[in-house]
């Protein structure tokens, strides 16, 4: 499709190492999209499967880094040379819906306050087993019920307008792997006084396939410690997303819980109130016991329940550790961002 000449146009970023099979589906859903990007520009972040190349084949715009310096860099590289009015990021194991560039098309021509916006994963998750079902449902339930005005960014599939993304200095390139380059450009967006807004109707289907290593990896190591420097270096908890009033209590019950578990090994008593710590536990978290009631049936949603509990128990912890961690940057080795190096980048059309 041809764009209009006052329509804004959008430039697809997406940055890839080693995307393999889902890497060929997103592209796929990318060149089908429909209306089409003004361009596709893939960042292949040291990779050594060929994704560059597949890139090529699917008539993206080609960067290559030798070795891998992490999203950051490569979503802030192909940032610097794309055309577009509107930067649409999006991860390579997502594919995203037939209209969703026409989706963000209308979100910033219809509202012209509005900097960035990004949507969440849909509730049909690609790989079958039980943790990707789990944990890609999760994701999208919390976006689906989160505030429409938000303070934070997705990069998994989210768009921001050019100008003021460069004018922002893009994403902290400090994040050398994944991790919470997005949420933290989000906030710098947010106290800048930018409007962001979570368009529920903008969904990607993920492909990833999780297992427990990798979950617990992923949630624990590259999000939730990262998560609890950026709130401390903030100075603010937005009662949204993961961090609503609702998880909080959640985590101290679960601790409680826990405790209470322990303390029966000294007094039965304590069973009483490990009861009671369960129904609360259940009772707060109702309506995401339901959705996934809804969704997938009732053998599902109690599976869920364990999983769901121990989120809570590792998000403490990690809570825990990062105030230390938080603390040790700023007395002893602040995180610093390493120099640009053009040199390093090789471009291919």
């Amino acid at each position: 499709m041809t764009p209009t000449l006052n329509e804004l146009t959008v430039s697809v970023i997406v940055p890839v190492h080693n995307g393999g099979d889902d890497f060929w589906r997103c592209l796929l859903n990318l060149t089908t999209a429909h209306p089409s990007p003004r361009e596709i520009i893939v960042v292949a972040d040291g990779d050594s499967d060929g994704s560059w190349q597949a890139a090529q084949e699917f008539g993206a715009q080609v960067l290559r880094l030798p070795t891998p310096r992490g999203p950051a860099r490569a979503r802030n590289l192909g940032a610097n040379v794309a055309r577009g009015d509107i930067l649409f990021f999006v991860d390579a194991d997502v594919a995203i819906a037939p209209d969703a560039i026409g989706q963000i098309i209308t979100a910033f021509t219809s509202d012209s306050t509005l900097t960035a916006i990004f949507g969440s994963y849909d509730d049909r998750p690609a790989a079958p087993n039980f943790l990707s079902q789990y944990k890609n449902l999760f994701h999208h339930y919390v976006h689906q019920t989160a505030r429409e005005e938000a303070c934070t960014f997705w990069s998994g599939c989210g768009a921001v307008r050019r100008e003021v993304f460069l004018s922002m200095g893009g994403f902290d390139e400090s994040y050398q792997r994944p991790a919470i380059e997005d949420i933290e450009l989000g906030y710098r967006l947010a106290r800048a006084g930018h409007r962001i807004r979570l368009c529920k109707a903008l969904q990607g289907k993920h492909l990833k396939r999780w297992g427990v290593v990798s979950l617990l990896k992923a949630d624990f190591f590259q999000r939730a410690l990262p998560w609890t420097e950026l709130i401390l270096q903030d100075g603010r908890f937005a009662n949204d997303l993961n961090l609503k009033f609702s998880s909080r209590l959640s985590v101290m019950l679960t601790y409680a819980l826990l405790g209470a578990v322990v303390g029966m090994a000294w007094w039965l008593g304590f069973l009483g109130l490990v009861l009671l710590l369960m129904v609360l536990l259940l009772a707060l978290n109702a309506s995401f016991y339901l959705f996934f009631w809804h969704k997938r049936g009732l053998w599902f949603t109690l599976q869920t329940i364990p999983w769901h509990w121990l989120y809570y128990f590792y998000s403490g912890l990690a809570f825990g550790a990062g105030v230390a961690l938080h603390l040790s940057r700023k007395w002893f080795w602040p995180r610093t961002a390493l120099p640009a190096d053009p040199g390093e980048l090789s471009y291919t059309e």
